[in-house]
């Protein structure tokens, strides 16, 4: 049985990816749900897998279900097709577009195949992270509530510029005095 190491990364930032290893014989459901959970988006829109190749091109449709849209050809379904049936090389792409409001884009290169199974991995799996990836509904998910302890802990408000009030007087007083002095020699 082939296990395949699929690289999947958003369209706009290469260095940040997961690496996810997949049975061949699994679906392209399970992909979609692993693809998910990766990179911590929820599972509440549509989905597509496009076959692609080198230069990122869509081509054949691998689609969560049958949209209201027009198609040239008919879509495969994602819980029907079989990775393993997807797959044309040993360097096969795929382009994956999740929720066509937003259009958050990822490429899949399959980086990977191995015939050797472990019995410790429950497929599909995470087998690599790396960076932070993107916030699904914005920004505000990264820390959470930890921002706001940081922003507290170093005074970062929104009118300041990182210095406090003490700052400033003891500023003034330093240049009071520098001016004190000059006139003295004079």
């Amino acid at each position: 049985m082939a296990v395949l190491k699929f690289r999947v990364y958003p369209e706009d930032d290469s260095s940040v990816y997961r690496d996810i290893v997949i049975k061949h014989t699994q679906n392209f459901l399970q992909f979609h749900e692993s693809i998910l959970a990766a990179f911590g988006f929820d599972n509440k829109h549509e989905a597509t897998f496009y076959r692609s190749n080198d230069n990122w091109q869509r081509g054949k449709e691998i689609s969560l279900k049958k949209y209201n849209k027009p198609y040239k050809a008919e879509p495969l379904l994602m819980a029907e097709t079989l990775i393993g049936s997807e797959i044309r090389d040993t360097n096969q792409h795929f382009v994956y577009e999740y929720d066509f409001t937003k259009n958050w884009v990822f490429f899949l290169e399959l980086i990977n195949v191995s015939k050797i199974e472990s019995s410790k991995i429950t497929y599909p799996s995470v087998s690599r992270t790396e960076g932070i990836g993107p916030q699904q509904y914005g920004t505000k998910s990264i820390l959470d509530n930890k921002f706001l302890d940081i922003e507290e802990k170093y005074d970062l408000s929104k009118n300041s510029e990182g210095f406090s009030e003490e700052g400033e007087k003891a500023d003034e007083a330093a240049n009071a005095e520098e001016d004190e002095r000059t006139e003295e020699e004079i």
